[in-house]
Order: C-alpha cells, then sequence, then structure tokens
C-alpha cells in the first residue's frame, strides 16, 4: 500500500484539478503498485479536505452498479463515493458547463434513510425498512483524472475513479418522493431527453436486479471499516442508463413518469 503522505498529496492534487479544471495524469500509472485500497485512501483524504473547507457530508453515492460497466471496468463489485452539500443542484435550475471539466449525467433513483443502516449481512428488506422515501434523482459526473492518458491514450482504471470520488461531481433531486412499499422499483424507470430528443432509457432492474441491493452492499462495504449509513442520509441507488455527455446550451429533462421529472439546463 502507498504511503499515507502519498494519499495525502494526491488527494490534494485532485481538490486543485476541481478548482483549476485542468485534469490529472492517471494514479494508477504514476503509481503502479496502488491498489484498490489506496484509492479509497485517498478518497479519504479529499473528503477530508472538504470537510475542513466548511463542507458537510450528506450521504454517498453508489457506481459501476451495472454488469456491462463493471466489465468495462475491469472490476466485478460496484464503487462508493461521498455526496457533499455543495454538490446540490436544484431541479430546474442553470448550471454553468465551465464548473466542469467533461460533465456527464446519468439516471438513478436516491434513497432517503428514516433509520441507520449498517452491516454486515445486510439485504434488499432491511435496505426498504430503513429508508423513509425513495425520489428520482440525476447524477452528474465529472472526471478530474484524465479518461484517456496523455501519452498512451490508454483508459483509466477503477483505481482512478474510486480515488477520484467516483467520479462524482453533483446530484438533483426532484419528481415525487414515495415510500419504499409504494413502487415496484425493479420495473420503474426513466426516458432522459437531450435538447428534446431520447438520449437513454432504463429501468430500475438495470442496478443489481433492484437498486436497494446497491444501498445493502455499501453498507455491508463499509462494515469494514466500523462504518455505517446514517439516518437522514441520501443515498443514490445507482445509475440505469449510461453517462450522456453535457455542454453550454443543453437541456435536459428526465420523465419518471408517474415518479414526475427533472429538469436542468447548462449555460
Amino acid at each position: 500500500m502507498l504511503a499515507t503522505n502519498i494519499h495525502q498529496a494526491l488527494a490534494r492534487d485532485l481538490a486543485q484539478a476541481e478548482s483549476s479544471r485542468i485534469q490529472l495524469p492517471q494514479f494508477s500509472r504514476l503509481h503502479p503498485a496502488m491498489d484498490i485500497a489506496d484509492s479509497y485512501a485517498i478518497q479519504r483524504e479529499w473528503v477530508r479536505l472538504q470537510l475542513q473547507q466548511g463542507r458537510r457530508a450528506i450521504g454517498h453515492k453508489i457506481g459501476l452498479t451495472s454488469r456491462a460497466m463493471q466489465i468495462a471496468s475491469q472490476i466485478t463489485e460496484p464503487d462508493y463515493g461521498t455526496l457533499l452539500d455543495s454538490m446540490l443542484l436544484r431541479d430546474g435550475s442553470e448550471v454553468e458547463a465551465a464548473r466542469f471539466i467533461v460533465p456527464r449525467l446519468e439516471v438513478e433513483f436516491a434513497f432517503i434513510l428514516a433509520r441507520p443502516l449498517k452491516g454486515p449481512n445486510l439485504g434488499l428488506v432491511d435496505v426498504l425498512n430503513a429508508t423513509d422515501y425513495v425520489i428520482p434523482a440525476l447524477e452528474l459526473i465529472d472526471a478530474r483524472i484524465e479518461q484517456f492518458d496523455r501519452d498512451t491514450k490508454a483508459p483509466r482504471k477503477v483505481l482512478d475513479t474510486i480515488a477520484d470520488n467516483a467520479a462524482n461531481a453533483g446530484i438533483v433531486l426532484g419528481g415525487r418522493p414515495m415510500r419504499p412499499d409504494q413502487v415496484d422499483w425493479r420495473w420503474a424507470g426513466a426516458l432522459l431527453f437531450k435538447n428534446g430528443v431520447v438520449e437513454e432509457s432504463g429501468l430500475g432492474a438495470a442496478v443489481l436486479n433492484h437498486p436497494a441491493n446497491g444501498v445493502a452492499w455499501l453498507a455491508n462495504t463499509l462494515a469494514a471499516h466500523d462504518e455505517g449509513l446514517a439516518a437522514g442520509e441520501t443515498v443514490l441507488g445507482g445509475s440505469f442508463t449510461r453517462p450522456v455527455a453535457c455542454a453550454a446550451g443543453d437541456v435536459f429533462h428526465a420523465d419518471y413518469g408517474a415518479l414526475g421529472s427533472i429538469s436542468l439546463r447548462f449555460v
């Protein structure tokens, strides 16, 4: 495992990249001995820096929940990151595209917890019983680390994505909040329109067969560090669509059917 001072230095580099909007070389190529434990250690150091600057943790995101994305990333399980209050975007708002490097949108459901969840050995029913409500969500992802190496053009590894807070940059909540037993979340889905054209569509079942399974996985994974999910947390369950690129002038509308819709405009 890499030394703690390296974790801290790379976390500072990530914070600077977010501020300058200049991507970093892939950590996995700069440090070939790096492993997933290093990636999460870098992520924790980055979160610590954000909290020191006055930001507040409001929950977690889960990524790589679809089988296709796991195969593409050469990983057999999801990953996770931390949501901060500074990431909240208002439904229907205008977002400055230049704030980000390569912004993309994903379509998800967010679980708002009524009670704490701490593993191990939690399952889907445990998550549903602990959930206050589920609400449509869009996740804005970004890449502070190069997606393709500047010299070799090799794609980044999941090690880089995890270190980069699982690529999270923003979150939009909207539509109708629903109690977890009011909807069959496997069959709940959405159409994502970009400039009036359907770019993506999907169903909740694409997320580990049920979006709540991702939340259970997260709680069980955090238990290994003697951590858990707190009451009131927002947990993004994972995308059931591929990421769709955003640029100034783009207008997005996610239609969740009976669950309402979310809109966002990039300027």
